[in-house]
């Protein structure tokens, strides 16, 4: 049974948690001890209504305030399926939460208050989901019990929308009309949206393929670990631990260690303790090549016939995720799959204005959640591909050098 990676997202308030919690609920995923702990909690006893987004908001502060904070990760099954489900923030001040949570889905639940219709937030997330990559996106039109599951309603935030899908190129788009709060179309469909002839939330999340999302072309082999146990039964043994990002190895490729461009060839691969023919991405493998060479963690493994771009100027498409601002000249580490480098920040190009999605020229600075195009210097090479290619390598992130925290979310562009 394959797993499903979604992250619900969008504005402050529009029901991401609730909307989590209906699903659980209603797919029967709520052990009965839990049930009653929430029954105790919730705020709603007196309407003999039980709060569902207490099932993912966690935190004491989430729950006195009423919004998500930190990204919440829930896992539950169906007879079709398991599910990974990412509650991330809505709130502008933990936009870098969210984009840490999209970072690993393979479709975003983009959610809008049918009061309301596209925010400036919902633009920033849709713009992040697009940045990120994700293929699938599944925009949830709530809270359509507050506009009497008008039609009318639904079709205009829709036409909203397909303005902004039309400006970032997004695809794979669908629309659905919910009540997160009623269960309306989340599990079942409703009988209160008849017009609605499309299938309930839950339906599409159990059938939607994402297996061809995940490149089996390139092989890419970051690094992670060399084994050497030097014992005396394996005194010469060498090997090279990590994911296999993308792609398929055999043995007896002829591959390059990248950034020396050294040659060998898969002598053996290992999966799970045992040698095995070939492996393919996602695993997590051991390489053990023909010759002795010089591979560190953080050098990268690939076939000769698909290599990455090796390069030294990296420019990006960053989200910026800390209080201090982002300056030309300022010194970063950036760590790509396995690999740390220091960085420098060469030259800001522009600013996206997530409102207009219109390019700002001129700044040399960048404040928190502001997404720009920067280009980057690193001290030594870097093998990267074009995210819009090879999402598992064409990503980084920027380290501050001082407190060693995560500052910036890197998407490498051409």
């Amino acid at each position: 049974m394959d797993i499903l990676r979604f992250i619900t997202a969008g504005s402050v308030d529009d029901g991401k948690s609730t909307l989590i919690g209906r699903l659980l609920y209603d797919s029967k995923s709520i052990l009965a001890d839990q049930l009653i702990a929430i029954e105790k909690q919730s705020k709603n006893k007196a309407s003999s209504e039980i709060d569902l987004a207490i099932l993912t908001d966690g935190l004491r502060a989430e729950r006195e305030q009423g919004i998500t904070i930190d990204v919440a990760y829930k896992y539950f099954s169906t007879p079709k399926r398991k599910f990974i489900s990412i509650d991330a923030p809505g709130h502008i001040q933990y936009t870098r939460n969210m984009v840490t949570g999209a970072s690993n889905a393979d479709l975003a639940i983009i959610l809008i208050d049918a009061r309301n219709g596209v925010v400036e937030q919902t633009r920033r997330h849709f713009i992040i989901a697009s940045l990120l990559g994700i293929q699938h996106i599944v925009v949830a039109i709530n809270k359509m019990d507050l506009v009497a599951f008008s039609e009318e309603r639904y079709k205009h935030i829709v036409n909203e929308y397909k303005n902004i899908q039309q400006q970032l190129g997004l695809k794979d788009v669908v629309f659905i009309p919910i009540s997160a709060l009623g269960g309306d179309n989340v599990v079942e469909k409703s009988t209160n949206m008849n017009w609605y002839k499309g299938e309930a939330l839950l339906s599409l999340l159990e059938t939607i393929q994402v297996d061809t999302d995940i490149n089996l072309t390139d092989m890419r082999f970051p690094v992670q670990y060399v084994i050497r146990p030097q014992t005396e039964g394996l005194h010469d043994y060498r090997g090279y631990a990590g994911k296999l990002s993308s792609g398929i190895v055999k043995r007896g490729d002829e591959v390059l260690v990248l950034p020396s461009g050294i040659s060998s060839t898969i002598k053996a691969i290992e999966l799970g303790g045992k040698e095995v023919v070939e492996a393919l991405a996602p695993q997590s493998i051991v390489i053990r090549l023909t010759d002795d060479i010089d591979v560190s963690r953080g050098d990268m493994i690939v076939k000769s016939e698909s290599q990455p771009k090796l390069t030294q100027d990296i420019e990006v498409v960053l989200c910026w995720m800390d209080t201090k601002h982002l300056e030309v000249g300022s010194n970063y580490i950036i760590q790509h799959n396995t690999k740390q480098v220091r960085c420098v920040v060469k030259e800001v190009a522009y600013k996206l204005n997530v409102n207009t999605l219109e390019k700002e020229y001129g700044s040399s600075s960048i404040q928190l959640n502001e997404v720009c195009r920067v280009i980057l210097k690193t001290a030594s090479p870097l093998a990267v591909d074009l995210y819009s290619y090879l999402r598992s390598n064409g990503s980084a992130i920027l380290i501050d050098e001082t407190s060693y925290v995560t500052v910036g979310a890197c998407i490498i562009s051409g």
